[in-house]
């Protein structure tokens, strides 16, 4: 119990620090697993019970990034300038970024080391540190910490280092200028975002019809930016009142500074990426109205604690060389498999050009003459001549998640089947332009874990609600292309990875990262083998309760969501769950299987 006090004495220290930093005595830090930094963006990364003295650094580095932000950072200026494009928007958000950091940097530095920490702690789980070609490099991610090298004359982290030497000489080429330039004017943001664009036009960026001139922040206060609104309204005078609130919106309602029992959603990506800023002004209004996670089915359904579930990339949980060992395994699994790709690739693009071309309507009055009704009116000269008008059809970009059981139920050959599923649907939409995520849920133990060891530790509480560590694992981000993930995929493969899974907390996880996303229509495929089961939380609470849990949660999504939700069962039927669902007993039913799900998915109507 030491440690845990030791613990929450460093979180509320590090509360009141970062409420100081940033000259405000209401902002909010919510906490996420520990030695996680990169996996909660509006979260700040627990360094764990032991307080290991680099995760202390990184948790404080993080704090003090937000911190930072909410004192140097202006998102209405920021929304003002931001471009559309996703890519120019990632870009353009991590150059602002470095700038906040870089302010940090100079004016406070007792704060320098701490974002040193969180730097190299971010940089060492971006894409950017197994980068091995130009192509692989995050792009935002490098140009990011070459800005920050230009601003603050730190070095990049040794982890980002080779990944940045594989574009230098490119961006250096085309912006050397304009980034140069940027030191001039890192205490104007509005200048300073002026200059990004340049830097976004040099990279040969699309900027939209606005390439060039920056909107007036105060008409994009007026466009809706209503918590800049508020701030400015409260004090004009300072920075920090005009940024960030919606870090703060998000962090509401998640696990707070101590909270280690609200019963929530341990889910460390319902923020929009990096910030919370990403998804707002630029992306935001194509979304719609978001759902109000508080109605989500919690009632009856507890935590006892997530401080030491985890959100992890499947690269880190083993070796290389066992990667390409394990993947090389499921390539021999696939092996019979080799014509099913192309077939179904064939066929579903065929389906969704089908929904994408254009379409004609005929006998109009005007518009192109219809020849085929030509010959009517050579019969029956009293026949008016038929035209007919060319019509687009309307089709919405889509980003599909997989979310995949990985628990010792699947052992064999129902987590090969569920492997090879991922594999095919991956690069079958890859090849269709849709996006795909791919992420799995499982548990880090058997029978409880470190969960089951703190409530015993606090004298067994009747109805505890959730007594497991959840291991939550991304093997393919949505905007990663499928190479990125082929190795990756095969940890399925692993031994002693499968373990007990809790779908109701996965699916929740799953979905909250879908409503990030920018896509117009998103759809949740889940791949499983049927109930959830975990026995330390069934033990303690009753043998329905995950399930029941389950239950609530796809009731809500599939009627409240603007998610779509589907299922496949691997050996058992999940109908009993899920309105949207099939059944594969064996590989051999998948290309069939797979057609027939993914084309009835793209032919419904659009919700």
């Amino acid at each position: 119990m030491a440690d845990t006090d030791q613990l929450d004495k460093f979180r509320r220290a590090l509360v009141g620090a970062a409420r100081a930093l940033a000259r405000d005595e209401a902002l909010e830090i919510a906490f996420a697993d520990h030695g996680r930094p990169d996996a909660a963006p509006g979260k700040v990364p627990s360094p764990g019970r032991d307080m290991a003295p680099r995760l202390v650094a990184e948790a404080r580095g993080a704090a003090d990034a937000m911190a930072l932000k909410k004192r140097f950072h202006d998102q209405a200026v920021h929304a003002a300038t931001a471009p559309g494009d996703i890519e120019a928007r990632a870009l353009y958000d991590a150059i602002e970024t470095a700038r906040v950091e870089a302010l940090g940097t100079r004016e406070f530095p007792g704060v320098a080391d701490n974002l040193d920490a969180h730097v190299s702690a971010r940089t060492r789980t971006s894409a950017i540190a197994r980068a091995r070609t130009k192509e692989e490099v995050p792009l935002e991610v490098a140009v990011g910490l070459m800005v920050r090298e230009r601003l603050t004359g730190k070095p990049v982290p040794e982890s980002g280092a080779k990944g940045v030497e594989l574009v230098r000489k490119h961006v250096e080429g085309k912006a050397g200028e304009n980034l140069d330039a940027l030191i001039d004017a890192i205490d104007d943001q509005q200048a300073f975002a002026a200059l990004v664009r340049k830097i976004l036009h040099d990279l040969e960026f699309d900027l939209g019809e606005e390439d060039g001139e920056a909107e007036d922040p105060e008409d994009a206060e007026d466009d809706g930016d209503e918590d800049a609104d508020e701030d400015q309204s409260e004090d004009e005078g300072e920075d920090e009142d005009s940024g960030a609130d919606d870090d703060e919106a998000d962090q509401r309602g998640e696990e707070s500074e101590g909270d280690e029992q609200s019963g929530g959603d341990p889910d460390d990506s319902d923020a929009p990426p990096d910030g919370g800023e990403d998804m707002e002004d630029g992306q935001q209004p194509r979304q719609g109205a978001r759902p109000d996670w508080a109605d989500a089915p919690s009632a009856g359904y507890r935590v006892f604690t997530d401080s030491h579930d985890e959100i992890i990339h499947a690269e880190e949980l083993c070796d290389a060389d066992e990667l390409d060992r394990l993947r090389a395994y499921l390539d021999n699994q696939m092996s019979g498999l080799a014509g099913v790709v192309t077939r179904l690739a064939n066929r579903l693009q065929r389906r969704l050009m089908a929904q994408q071309q254009r379409s004609w309507a005929f006998d109009q009055e005007e518009g192109m003459l219809d020849a085929a009704r030509l010959a009517r009116v050579v019969v029956s000269p009293t026949h008016s001549l038929s035209y007919k008008i060319e019509t687009d059809t309307e089709f919405k970009d889509t980003v599909v998640s997989l979310l995949i059981d990985n628990s010792g139920s699947m052992r064999g050959r129902p987590i090969s089947i569920a492997a090879i599923c991922a594999d095919i649907m991956t690069r079958t939409l890859e090849r269709c332009g849709v996006k795909t995520e791919i992420l799995g849920f499982t548990t880090r133990a058997w029978k409880g874990g470190l969960s089951r060891e703190d409530w015993r530790a606090a004298g067994c509480p009747a109805n505890p609600g959730r007594l497991n560590d959840l291991r939550h694992i991304i093997y393919k981000k949505a905007d990663e292309p499928y190479r990125h993930a082929r190795r990756p995929l095969g940890l399925m493969m692993r031994e002693g990875l499968l373990k007990e899974n809790i779908d109701g907390e996965a699916l929740i996880w799953a979905h909250q990262r879908l409503l990030a996303r920018p896509e117009e229509r998103r759809i949740l495929m889940v791949i499983s083998d049927g109930a959830p089961v975990d026995d330390s939380t069934g033990s303690a609470n009753g043998g329905t309760y995950l399930e029941r849990h389950l239950r609530q949660v796809i009731d809500w999504i599939e009627t409240k969501s603007p998610v779509e939700l589907a299922a496949i069962g691997i050996g058992h039927d999940v109908t009993r769950y899920y309105q949207k669902a099939v059944t594969i007993m064996d590989a051999e039913q998948l290309g069939g299987v797979l057609i027939e799900q993914l084309a009835a998915l793209f032919d419904t109507d659009i919700r």
